[in-house]
């Protein structure tokens, strides 16, 4: 007889407590523990467990890998994010903020791969089959070879998943479905786990490829225990600022391809379109002679992507200076207002600091260091960053500038656009050599950096 009991279980972090608290001793968030209720039995036999051996061990040297074809995706900036297309039998989760662009995303692919002649399910526990039809018309996609499905019983979609048997399977969202056999509401910890634990053996066993789309919290990470990401062999992230109209879609976790790989892609009237050349287009609106401008190459994951960053300096009305980051780290901003005004001499201290990465973008790599205090610079000293010039280069307390990776993707990406000049590390200046595109201006301190980039 199994005997049933309630736990409480967090929300954020899926750690099981015996009683309630209004912050979870384990993630430290506030009010994420529910009840649930839990069932416990007497304990397995040995019999229960028999089938454990219908899949024997095998030596290594004795199994089959041939290389797995992938799903061709029309979708050029999608394909690369997933490392080249999509793998059959793969569990795909796709999170991001609401109204950020997943389902239009996903009921794009599928009808690019129904286009084609494939097979897909779309299944939806949030929207009816009108309002799909009726953001689909507005898309102007008119796929055959499309099926909608709106149920939220688990083993109901997987029984129609067998029936139709079709190549790739949108689930929209993990957080909607649910399993009978569990007490606990859809969306709950226990529910997420083991639907999405569900989906994966499917997903396996029938070789139907599954994309889940995820809901987010307010901090950012999937709503749900973070046992869901390990649980899949990928996770993809749709980033960007929804007042504006680019967006990102930045691989994790991907067992199948390069991760921190990145998709561009532009929100119109006609959904998401795919950006092949984003260097570009961030730069559109640049105005060359503006002070407080510097321009950097970050890279996200293989691909080099330039981008422009603002500062504005301004005296301060009050006692305590404002340090205000959009698009970078914000500890990293005072770092290097700190450094600006230990090692090169500016004074920032009655001075409103504000640093913004244009375009909506979010740059997280130290490889960006030297634009932003470059740009403060200039934003502060009233001199413009001259125009043919970028910066790369990574800046540490004492003021000297550290080398970064990648330097040759940065450069031939930095010349493609016009680019004549290069402020790096002077640690960087042996390792290109003659090879360089345009040409380098080695610096060793931030300073000097500062000196060699700024006109006048």
């Amino acid at each position: 007889m199994s005997r049933r009991r309630t736990r409480f279980v967090c929300q954020n972090c899926g750690s099981v407590q015996a009683r309630w608290a209004g912050r979870c001793p384990d993630c430290q968030e506030w009010n994420t523990l529910v009840e649930t209720v839990v069932e416990s039995g007497s304990g397995s036999s040995p019999s229960s467990v028999s089938g454990a051996q219908s899949n024997p061990p095998r030596r290594l040297v004795e199994v089959q890998a041939d290389e797995v074809e992938r799903i061709d995706v029309p979708l050029i900036e999608f394909s690369r994010v997933l490392g080249g297309g999509i793998v059959p039998g793969s569990l795909v989760l796709v999170g991001g903020d609401p109204g950020i662009g997943k389902s239009t995303l996903l009921l794009q692919v599928s009808a690019l791969l129904a286009d084609r002649g494939s097979t897909v399910l779309y299944v939806s526990g949030e929207e009816s089959a009108q309002q799909i039809k009726m953001r689909a018309r507005r898309l102007g996609l008119t796929p055959e070879a499309l099926y909608v499905l709106t149920e939220t019983n688990l083993l109901a979609i997987i029984d129609h998943m067998r029936q139709l048997q079709p190549l790739v399977m949108v689930v929209d969202s993990i957080q909607t479905v649910y399993l009978e056999e569990l007490s606990s509401a859809a969306g709950s910890v226990s529910q997420v786990r083991e639907c999405a634990a569900m989906l994966m053996r499917t997903a396996k066993a029938e070789g139907v490829s599954i994309f889940l789309v995820g809901h987010v919290t307010k901090a950012g990470a999937i709503a749900g225990p973070r046992v869901l990401e390990h649980i899949v062999d990928t996770v993809l992230y749709m980033e960007g600022d929804r007042f504006h109209s680019y967006r990102l879609l930045r691989s994790v976790k991907n067992r199948f391809g390069a991760t921190s790989e990145v998709g561009v892609f532009e929100m119109k009237e006609e959904g998401l379109v795919q950006v092949t050349n984003p260097s570009a287009a961030f730069l559109e609106e640049r105005l060359p002679n503006a002070s407080g401008s510097a321009i950097s190459v970050t890279m996200e994951g293989t691909r080099p992507i330039m981008v422009e960053i603002q500062a504005l300096t301004s005296t301060t009305a009050f006692g305590l200076p404002r340090r205000t980051a959009n698009g970078i780290d914000f500890n990293r901003l005072l770092l290097l207002v700190a450094v600006l005004s230990k090692r090169v001499g500016l004074h920032l201290s009655d001075q409103d600091v504000f640093v913004n990465v244009v375009g909506g973008l979010r740059v997280g790599e130290p490889a960006a260091d030297l634009a932003v205090a470059v740009a403060i610079a200039s934003s502060f000293r009233s001199k413009p960053v001259a125009a043919d010039v970028v910066l790369v280069g990574e800046v540490g307390l004492s003021g000297e500038l550290r080398s970064v990776g990648q330097v040759e993707a940065r450069l031939s990406e930095a010349s493609e656009l016009g680019f004549k000049r290069c402020v790096l590390p002077r640690s960087l200046r042996r390792a290109i050599g003659d090879k360089a595109p345009l040409e380098v201006l080695a610096a060793r301190s931030l300073a000097e950096a500062v000196d060699l980039a700024l006109v006048g």
